[in-house]
């Protein structure tokens, strides 16, 4: 019979909030599988817990994903664990996870921490729709065409950054995004924990004279649906009716397409956009 893979959350900074469950379990299993075993060993030894372990990380994930498979296959119980947090989110697992399920191996989550759901909560932005984005990506075109595509997003934003990245990255929230509200969620957990309500513009005028310390969490408040009707509006102010209609027909719609698809842009009933373009 198979063993069971147990992704297992540890705490984000703060050792109290160890769970009873997630020692009894890392006591239990056969074998640890951790994203840095020399970080991991300090949890370990802080509860007592002598279970072997093995490394499991980003740059291994896919090989030794494999092993793991092999070793639950053969009835052995392995928990996964990060440096911090719950294995998965913008952390090692998901794949193996996916290896799982396609070996009929069962999957077991032992929750606890997770930073980004801490921050939603004290961030006095809204909750109940949420989008996470993790740490954005480096590679130039595909960092543009995420950004491109928060532009109009109307859920909270959760979006993890380092340090050394924050002012860059809270520049280009601003390009893209506009001066949007967010709060700026620091160290979570940990001695120096803080929460600054504020704006993307006054952020990073705050950074950009006071180097900042420590890892951030940013939670952006959405875009309201009203400012997106209204910047819609606008943006065909500058043409008439007929002539909005007339450009979507020269780009291939039928007439009755694009007096659909005008009444759309403008918000406004279909019989006013054909009363105006009869004549086309």
């Amino acid at each position: 019979m198979a063993g069971i893979l147990y992704l297992v959350a540890t705490p984000i900074g703060n050792l109290n909030d160890m769970t009873f469950r997630a020692v009894e379990v890392l006591r239990n299993v056969s074998l640890i599988a951790a994203e840095d075993t020399r970080n991991s060993i300090k949890l370990l030894n802080h509860f007592e817990i002598k279970t072997a372990m093995t490394s499991y990380h980003e740059f291994n994930k896919y090989d030794k994903a494999d092993y793991l498979i092999g070793k639950l296959n053969s009835g052995e119980d392995v928990a996964v664990i990060t440096d911090a947090g719950t294995p998965g989110i913008s952390d090692p697992g998901e794949v193996l996870v996916e290896k799982c399920y396609e070996a009929g191996i069962t999957v077991v989550p032992v929750p606890g921490a997770c930073a980004a759901v801490n921050a939603l909560i004290a961030s006095g932005q809204p909750t109940r729709r949420f989008l996470f984005e993790a740490f954005l990506p480096t590679d130039k075109k595909e960092r543009r065409e995420i950004l491109e595509s928060l532009r109009n997003e109307t859920r909270t934003i959760i979006i993890y950054e380092a340090p050394h990245r924050l002012v860059k990255t809270l520049e280009e929230l601003q390009e893209y995004l506009g001066d949007r509200e967010l709060t700026l969620c620091k160290e979570l957990t940990k001695k120096h924990e803080s929460f600054i309500k504020t704006t993307l513009s006054e952020a990073v005028n705050l950074f950009v004279e006071n180097e900042p310390r420590g890892e951030f969490v940013l939670v952006i408040k959405g875009k309201s649906r009203a400012l997106i009707e209204e910047e819609k509006s606008q943006a065909w102010s500058d043409i008439s009716i007929a002539e909005h209609v007339e450009k979507y027909i020269s780009s291939g719609m039928t007439k009755k397409e694009a007096i659909k698809k005008v009444a759309e842009d403008r918000n406004i009933p279909k019989r006013e956009v054909y009363a105006e373009t009869i004549t086309l």
